[in-house]
């Protein structure tokens, strides 16, 4: 982690900042390996770009910092002590200073007084180094992706005509544990109508025969990082043709965008590949969100695949294409898989068909 500590003081330089401070979070976890836990006291690293950076924790929370292997020194305080000082001791004659983009706003304020400086956000130096993954994330990635692959491979145990969207959707939450993750982050089980809402989880609706099911799962793993993968699925019975019709066009958009993206090709042009495919068969618009988000330590961070982004894809980059059409009131679908960019091309981690499942 020292190595990454090193790279952010250089992008902050780089960025005019005198030093970051970063609290518990994704951001927190990249840079010091410490998953700490979003508590009423403070916990902040505070990095200064000149000079050696510290972790102010309580002193209750000095055992959990040392156990996550933390490579720099811990400052702790009391129960009656102000930790915002504290900060401020280590950051005299800081001008300008950067704090992480999900600081609690008490914090933010606090910081503001006990600080003679200015606050900005942090993230333009963290998706510098975040969106950019090395080899071991990677390898964490891919693993992520088989074993949200291994659940979508059990779909067919639990997801037939009779049972609630909530009772299909328990049997999956287990099976994102049993399967590799440590934690789940979201399971969508969306049947018929409740497929054309993108961000449906479960309800209380019986799936019927013949009903399109979007089922888009995710988790976490103990390495911290994120699986996402969604598959539609028709619960029995025969496929309606014009939905299998626009299903098959669904299906070319996103072919087209996996085989489009590569290092030195916009974001938004992968978006444009399969967006005009889906505009040409008269459901563009029906594709009613971006083609994708980055994904590492959360499911949703730097790079987002989108029309206006402008950002030229890199080695390392991992990130989610997901095209979907949503008739309201009617039916849905999307396909996602996770890929990232090699040297000269596109690793897709997730491996499941891609067809319109029928079970």
């Amino acid at each position: 982690m020292t190595s990454r500590l090193t790279r952010a003081q250089q992008v902050a330089t780089d960025h005019g900042l005198d030093a970051l401070l970063i609290t518990p979070g994704a951001d927190l976890r990249y840079l010091t390996g410490y998953d700490a836990k979003p508590l009423e006291r403070l916990t902040c690293l505070v990095l200064p770009t000149q000079g050696d950076p510290a972790l102010v924790v309580p002193a209750l929370e000095r055992a959990a910092a040392e156990a996550s292997g933390v490579d720099l020194p811990i400052v702790t305080f009391g129960e009656t002590d102000d930790p915002f000082a504290l900060v401020a001791q280590h950051l005299q004659g800081a001008a300008s200073v950067a704090v992480d983009d999900h600081m609690w706003a008490e914090r933010v304020f606090r910081l503001q007084d006990a600080l003679e400086a200015r606050l900005s956000v942090a993230s333009p130096v963290i998706r510098e180094l975040r969106m950019r993954k090395d080899a071991a994330e990677v390898e964490a990635l891919r693993e992520a992706g088989a074993a949200i692959d291994r659940v979508h491979a059990r779909v067919h145990e639990w997801l037939r005509p009779g049972r609630t969207e909530r009772e299909v959707g328990a049997d999956i939450a287990r099976a994102i544990i049993d399967e590799g993750h440590v934690q789940v982050d979201f399971v969508i089980v969306g049947s018929g109508p409740n497929s054309a809402s993108p961000h449906h989880e479960v309800s209380d609706r019986v799936i019927e025969a013949g009903d399109p099911v979007v089922v888009d799962l995710g988790g976490t793993t103990e390495a911290g990082y994120c699986s996402d993968s969604t598959r539609t699925y028709l619960a029995g019975g025969t496929p309606d043709p014009a939905y299998l019709e626009a299903y098959t066009v669904l299906e070319a958009a996103q072919a087209a965008q996996r085989a489009h993206a590569r290092p030195g090709v916009t974001a938004e042009s992968v978006d444009a590949v399969g967006r005009e495919i889906l505009v040409d068969a008269g459901l563009g618009d029906l594709f009613i969100h971006r083609t994708g988000h980055g994904i590492g330590l959360e499911t949703h961070e730097e790079p987002y695949i989108v029309a206006g982004s402008d950002l030229l894809l890199e080695p390392g980059m991992a990130f989610s294409i997901e095209p979907g059409f949503y008739r309201d009131g009617r039916h849905g679908a999307r396909i996602e898989d996770i890929a990232v960019c090699t040297e000269d091309g596109l690793e897709v981690l997730n491996q499941r068909p891609r067809e319109l499942v029928v079970l």
